[in-house]
């Protein structure tokens, strides 16, 4: 495994290293979640082949939908000739060029960082201190963090260039849940915590959670909660609904990517069956 210091954030033990805690509850099941964007004409089985527009997003230039319209315009030639053919596919020796200059797909990267408080979960520059300083030396890819949590919360956060794996946690339906140790500032009700159970509406927007319980030899402030939705302001939004204000926002799992051997402020690139296994999710 690799692992590095990133920051000043040190490594926790304890209480409030939830990774081990039990959490119980009725858990929701979904069918697994599947990627339709874009099939080609004709299902080609050669795996170095790839679809031209995600070879060139691939490669940084633009997003898969701008590439499209580069193409359309003639902007991209594979192997000296130009190709406006939506679905066209490259082979891994052809020579790609957009706007005249030759472009090769970056790695895939995928990097798991324990963050610490104190940092902002932003790509942009001039917001201080932020989780893309954690990770800088982790890979020369261009990787960027799936979801939000905000400064002061802290935990898992998982960083990719690979769209369809980001594709895989913005489908709220069938994504990829996570799991989150969450401190109140008192003791959670049993009539709210079965209220955030079966779904409450707000502002006419139902909401959900996966599951929602107390967390075993923990008061009752505590609590694990398991969610699809990527971003943490939803979590503030359920329990200000309820007038519980949040002392603590902890992610300790995603999927089935725990915090174990993963000190807080470190980052490590997944292994090959952990990657595998968030796939099949």
């Amino acid at each position: 495994m690799n692992r590095h210091q990133g920051g000043k954030g040190k490594g926790k033990t304890g209480k409030r290293n939830q990774g081990n805690k039990r959490f119980t509850g009725n858990s929701k099941q979904h069918a697994p979640t599947k990627n339709t964007g874009g099939a080609p004409k004709k299902k080609s089985g050669n795996p170095d082949e790839i679809r031209l527009n995600k070879y060139v997003a691939n490669s940084g230039v633009c997003s898969r939908r701008e590439a499209d319209v580069h193409i359309a315009t003639g902007l991209v030639s594979v192997n000296g000739k130009v190709v406006t053919e939506m679905g066209y596919k490259v082979k891994s020796g052809d020579e790609v060029r957009y706007d005249g200059a030759r472009i090769t797909p970056e790695q895939k990267a995928y990097v798991l960082l324990n963050k610490p408080k104190g940092f902002a979960t932003t790509t942009s520059e001039g917001k201080g201190r932020t989780v893309m300083d954690l990770v800088a030396n982790a890979t020369s890819s261009r990787v960027k963090p799936i979801g939000r949590l905000g400064r002061n919360s802290k935990g898992l956060l998982l960083f990719t260039n690979d769209d369809e794996v980001v594709q895989k946690f913005t489908n709220s339906k069938n994504g990829i849940a996570r799991l989150f140790h969450i401190e109140l500032d008192k003791n959670l009700k049993l009539e709210d915590l079965k209220k955030i159970q079966n779904g409450f509406k707000l502002d006419g927007k139902l909401i959900e959670v996966e599951e929602i319980s107390y967390i075993d030899g923990s008061p009752k402030k505590e609590v694990g909660l398991k969610i699809k939705n990527i971003g943490n302001t939803i979590i503030r939004t359920i329990f200000e609904h309820f007038n519980y204000d949040l002392l603590s926002i902890d992610c300790v799992a995603i999927g089935h990517l725990t915090k174990k051997d993963l000190p807080r402020g470190h980052w490590k690139h997944l292994t090959t069956q952990e990657l595998n296994t968030l796939k099949m999710l």
